[in-house]
């Protein structure tokens, strides 16, 4: 048994969103999903999927690529992105109901692996937009915009917290976190993203969301205060899953 992770799919087979103009990369990446995780990964093995799974936006738009996530091996665990319209997070339970088993949702729950706890949720961070000089600087960014984040992080945090006391109320004491989001923003170097990881002493944190060479870089990979930081997003692997542990 192995744990994998891999995010943004970005799956369309129901509406008119092809993905190729955002680089050679997205060429055929079903495909390549497809088949990557056709040679990776088991049955027996545990595949989380970091959100924006589909464009569509409701349930009967995003039927289709939720049908062809379902077919790729393993026990596979969905956690909400930001484009996942089809997903309401006060209907997650009812997510569950309807996919069970084929599919398992994430969200003010979680899941296991082993002797660890799967705990996450969609997370937050400020994406600007930003001032830049000519250098390629920050300089400044809309403060109105920044207040309105920082509420969406309180939020998501409160879905975190909720996930792993959840967890902790049931026993565990090892985490795996999962978040869509990068935990920090260009800005941090710390939140409270990375300040939960550190209290409860999840040893691995998982995101995805920065597309593009020029965003890959946006938040923490590797080694970050005892923790292991992984960037999963499907183009940054060329959407072949990321084994978290063995």
């Amino acid at each position: 048994m192995a744990l994998y992770a891999l995010g943004d799919m970005h799956l369309a087979f129901s509406v008119d969103k092809p993905m190729d103009k955002f680089g050679r990369v997205w060429r055929k990446h079903e495909q390549k999903i497809e088949k990557n995780c056709g040679r990776m990964i088991q049955e027996r093995d545990i595949f989380v999927i970091t959100g924006d799974h589909s464009w569509g936006k409701n349930r009967a738009e995003a039927s289709r690529d939720l049908d062809f996530i379902a077919a790729l091996p393993g026990k596979k665990i969905l956690l909400r992105g930001n484009h996942d319209m089809f997903w309401d997070a006060k209907k997650t339970a009812a997510l569950n109901r309807e996919y069970e088993p084929r599919l398992h949702f994430l969200q003010n729950n979680y899941y296991t692996y082993r002797d660890y706890a799967l705990v996450g949720t969609k997370g937050y961070t400020f994406e600007g937009p930003f001032y830049v000089n000519a250098g390629g600087q920050i300089i400044g960014w809309n403060s109105e915009d920044e207040a309105h984040a920082q509420k969406l992080v309180q939020r998501e945090a409160e879905r975190l917290r909720t996930s792993f006391e959840a967890a902790k109320a049931a026993g565990f004491r090892k985490y795996i976190m999962f978040l869509h989001y990068p935990p920090t923003s260009v800005l941090e170097n710390e939140s409270i993203f990375t300040e939960m990881a550190e209290e409860y002493g999840a040893e691995h944190v998982v995101y995805s969301h920065c597309h593009g060479e020029k965003r890959f870089a946006d938040s923490i990979r590797g080694m970050h205060h005892g923790i292991h930081y992984h960037l999963v997003s499907g183009d940054y692997l060329n959407f072949k899953p990321e084994k978290i542990l063995d």
